[in-house]
Order: C-alpha cells, then structure tokens, then sequence
C-alpha cells in the first residue's frame, strides 16, 4: 500500500528571510559647500566684469574721448655741417607745431613735453618744450603752437654709409629727420583730473636749408600719436 503524503497547507515554516537591504547615501557636506561658495563667487566675478564694461561704454559713449592731433607746421634749418674728421656736428633748427584738442568734453594738462632731434638714426639734440614753468591747460575743441629749438654742436657719430647719405642730402639742399616728442598729460572732464598719460608723437620731416638756393620745399608726414 502506497505510503501517505502529509497534506501540506502551502505555509513556510523554515528561517526568516530578512528585508532586503536598504542603499546607503553617502553625505558630502564638505564639497556640497565648497561647490556652492565657488558658484556664488563666480557669479559675484561675472557681474561684476558686467557692470564695469557697461560702466566704460557708457562713459565711452558719453564722452567720446579722443586723442589729441599734432603737426609740424614751419621748420627754419639755417645750419648742419659734419665734419668726419673729428665727427663734429654744428646744427640749428627751429620747429613749429601744433596742438589740437579734438575732444567736446575733456580739457588736457600739458605738463611735460620733451622734443629729440635724429638724423640717420643718430640723436644730435633734444629741447624742453614744456616744462613746469609753462605747463598749461589745453579746454575743448582748441589749437595750441608749440616750438622747440635745437642749436648746437655735438659730436656724432656717423658710418660711412651715414655719411654718404649725409652728403646727398647736402647736394639735394634737404635733410630728412626724424622728431620724437615724448608728453606727459592729464585729461580733466568737469572736475575730475585723470592720472599721468606719456604719449610719444613720431615725425618724419624733410627740411630745406635756409638761404641755399634750393627750391625742395618743407615736406612732414602725419604724426603718429602713441600712448
């Protein structure tokens, strides 16, 4: 006779099955922070370049600042002989210029202006245009001359390459030199004084010698202004 089953109520009757396991969240408090403090710093950095740009348009807008323009107006050269043997240069040149202030709102200190004289590359002279002496104030949308006087004798020295370049402008009756003028400068609008500006003005000028008979005329090339 077959053996009898016991009769099963689908119940579980063995070891308990524990819950499954809960995930663990690990909690970075420290980087959550630094993150958060390097965003708003950004964010403070970037509105702020936002406002200064704005704030420099707007004064560029408003103001219109504007460099100021300058010539050579007259140039009187009554001597410049070399001498290669002892490489002597006896010079005597006069320079007019002019100064403009283009600017509708800003006026200009000239404090400072120093003038040197080159020829071939070689300096021979400089002169103090302005000092503290006559320094001036400059208003808008004005025109100030200015001279510089270089008379002398130095010695420079000239290669031979120098010197024959020196000799065909002897024979043509005009000389090429070079002018660099260095500025130191203040820009005033309303009552506001700026700091120092140093611009350097660059001349390139074709002078004929006084009283030679030669027909070249006084020749300059626009002036470049370099702050």
């Amino acid at each position: 006779m077959a053996d009898k089953q016991p009769h099963l109520n689908g119940a579980y009757y063995g070891p308990a099955i524990p819950p499954p396991a809960q995930p663990r969240y690990r909690h970075h408090h420290g980087r959550t922070c630094c993150c958060c403090l390097f965003g708003i710093l950004w964010k403070i950095l970037v509105t702020l370049i936002v406002l200064v740009g704005l704030a420099i348009l707007i004064f560029w807008l408003v103001v219109q600042p504007r460099s100021f323009k300058f010539h050579v107006t007259e140039a009187d050269l009554t001597q410049f002989d070399y001498n290669a043997d002892n490489s002597t240069l006896q010079y005597s040149m006069v320079l007019n210029f002019t100064a403009r202030n283009p600017n509708k709102k800003l006026n200009i200190y000239y404090d400072k202006v120093e003038a040197l004289a080159f020829y071939e590359d070689a300096r021979f002279s400089n002169y103090d245009v302005i000092t503290h002496m006559n320094s001036f104030r400059q208003y808008t949308k004005s025109s100030s001359p200015m001279s510089a006087v270089f008379s002398g004798e130095k010695v420079v020295i000239l290669d031979n390459g120098q010197v024959s370049e020196l000799n065909q402008d002897k024979s043509d009756g005009a000389y090429d030199f070079y002018v660099r003028l260095n500025f130191r400068i203040r820009y005033r609008l309303g009552d506001l004084i700026s700091g120092d500006f140093k611009p350097k003005v660059k001349c390139h000028i074709k002078v004929p010698l006084a009283n030679n008979g030669s027909e070249t005329l006084f020749q300059t090339t626009k002036c470049d202004v370099d702050y």
